[in-house]
């Protein structure tokens, strides 16, 4: 888990890059400000309707790396890497739960989350079928029976692709 520093970067790089991006047509997806040896990166995952392919990355690059110099608030010298969120998209947002209802996912908790079903041991993390987002809590079907995960409660959640279906599906 990042520390403060590595987090308050990254939440100051979505609330300044997201409503340009938006105004784009981009979604900023996630924000990850990470160190890898002894360089920094700060890693940009970025959507749009139809999805993103490289020249959307190399065209939202150009777009951002001027802003991040204006705005200056990146200390260390860091590598800006910006990529489509690829099939295990990361979920954050609650409209997220909703946008992708009826696809393979896996939510993480911080800890142990009691009460999730009826009859349901504690357990931190889920695996099955997004059913949506319904006050304040994430429902996801995990072997016919439905969880509720409440959105505060859940470290990271992103979308799983099921290779296995996608075959049955060509044949």
């Amino acid at each position: 888990m990042p520390g403060i520093a590595e987090e308050s970067i990254a939440e100051r790089t979505r609330r300044v890059l997201e409503p340009v991006l938006a105004r784009d047509g981009y979604e900023l997806v996630e924000v990850e400000w990470l160190r890898q040896g002894s360089r920094w990166t700060l890693r940009l995952f970025v959507d749009k309707p139809g999805g993103v392919g490289i020249e959307d990355c190399q065209a939202v690059s150009r777009l951002v790396d001027p802003i991040l110099d204006v705005e200056d608030f990146i200390e260390p010298a860091y590598d800006l890497e910006v990529s489509s969120p690829g099939l295990d998209r990361p979920l954050r947002k609650p409209a997220d739960f909703d946008r992708y209802a009826g696809q393979r996912a896996h939510v993480k908790a911080y800890g142990p989350v009691a009460g999730t079903a009826p009859g349901s041991p504690a357990r931190k993390n889920w695996t099955g079928v997004l059913v949506g987002y319904r006050d304040g809590a994430v429902e996801i079907d995990v072997d016919g029976v439905v969880h509720r995960v409440p959105h505060d409660q859940i470290a990271k959640a992103h979308l799983e692709y099921d290779f296995e279906a996608d075959l049955r599906r060509k044949d």
